[in-house]
This record gives C-alpha cells, sequence and structure tokens, in this order.
C-alpha cells in the first residue's frame, strides 16, 4: 500500500534547488511544452487518473515543490507522506547536486527506516557537452547507484528528452495495485480544473488519462 494509506493513490514529489529545472520537468510531461520564462514556483498539486482501459485507475499526485524550502513543516510533511522522490539537480550547476544530497539525508531521517524510493534526475541534460559536465554527471551516477542503491536518470525539459523516463523510474518503484502498468505514456485529452489556493501553497489540479 501506498505511503499516504490510500490504495488508489500515489503522490511524488519533486525536490531541488531553485531554478534546476523541477517545473519544466512536469509541465514537459503533462502538456508536452516548454516554458522559456523562469517562474519561482511555491507549490503545485497535479492530479491526475493513471491507468489502462478496463483496469482500476489510480489517483496520481505530482507535488512541486519551492526551492527556497521556506515552508519546512509543509516539507516535511510531504516527505513523510509521499511515495516516491525525484531529487533534482542541474547539468550546469555542479552544487545543486549537494542540494540533493542534503535532502536524500532529510528523507531517509524523516522516513525513520520506511522504505525512501529516490530517483536521482539530471535535468538540463542538453547543456551536458561543455567541457567537465559530462564527467560531473559520471560521478553523480556512480554515488547514486552504486552508494545510494537509488535510480539516476538524465532528462531535459527543453528537447522532451527522456522526461518520460523520469516519471517511469518513479512509478516503477512504487507498490502499485494489481493489473496496473508502470508503464508511462505521454498526456491526453487534459481538462484543467480551477486552481485552489491555500495558505501559504498554491495548488493546480489537472486530471487527464495516462496509457
Amino acid at each position: 500500500m501506498p505511503q499516504s494509506g490510500r490504495p488508489n493513490a500515489v503522490r511524488l514529489v519533486f525536490l531541488g534547488a531553485a531554478g534546476v529545472g523541477k517545473s519544466a520537468l512536469i509541465h514537459r510531461f503533462l502538456h508536452d511544452r516548454f516554458e522559456h520564462q523562469y517562474k519561482r514556483t511555491v507549490e503545485e498539486l497535479h492530479v491526475l487518473e493513471y491507468g489502462t482501459a478496463g483496469s482500476e485507475k489510480m489517483r496520481l499526485e505530482i507535488l512541486d515543490t519551492s526551492g527556497s524550502y521556506s515552508f519546512p513543516a509543509m516539507r516535511e510533511l510531504c516527505i513523510r507522506h509521499s511515495d516516491a522522490f525525484a531529487l533534482v539537480y542541474a547539468a550546469d550547476e555542479p552544487g545543486s547536486f549537494e542540494v540533493v544530497r542534503r535532502l536524500r539525508d532529510e528523507i531517509l531521517e524523516l522516513r525513520d527506516g520506511k522504505s525512501a524510493h529516490i530517483t536521482v534526475v539530471c535535468s538540463k541534460s542538453d547543456l551536458m557537452e561543455a567541457e567537465g559536465r559530462e564527467q560531473l554527471a559520471g560521478g553523480a551516477m556512480a554515488t547514486v547507484e552504486g552508494e545510494w542503491d537509488a535510480n539516476f536518470v538524465q532528462a531535459s525539459a527543453r528537447t522532451g528528452e527522456n522526461t518520460v523516463g523520469v516519471f517511469r523510474a518513479l512509478l516503477q518503484q512504487v507498490e502499485l495495485p494489481p493489473g496496473l502498468s508502470p508503464a508511462v505514456g505521454r498526456r491526453r485529452d487534459t481538462v484543467p480544473r480551477p486552481a485552489v489556493k491555500r495558505r501559504p501553497a498554491l495548488k493546480k489540479h489537472n486530471s487527464c488519462i495516462l496509457s
């Protein structure tokens, strides 16, 4: 059963420093587009239906968090009650991997022995060709897969490369109900719902079916 305690609901949380591309990856996956203008995220919750025709439907929640971490109590709550974590750093910002390292330590501490399904995402992989960046990514991969025993995925929201792979890696770690496949396809038939305002977070809901 998912950590949320709801058998038909799974929550994925995206964490990382500000500006590393968390929102861009989510928007590319949901809407297949890239927003060139950076907008600071407070908090956004995207809600989708996940499943295939004839199978049991699941509520898939994707929580996009702020990189400023101004609300530590909220962060602690979401870590305790979420099912899988995407820890995102940027290929062109080596220091952002240290934020990922600290976040992983915090997750393990707060989960207090409970399973922590972690996927580390090297975002902005289209910028990998610059000198030294491939070597840095190789070192990060060795740490994540060798020392942390976690998934490591490279992706680019700008080009769309492997954004589906990020979500596939996350869902493969979650114990899904019988009959639900972890395979993820692109969104379709999105029906936006009115935004719901909460303090201090802003949560937006979208509904769609993933095949």
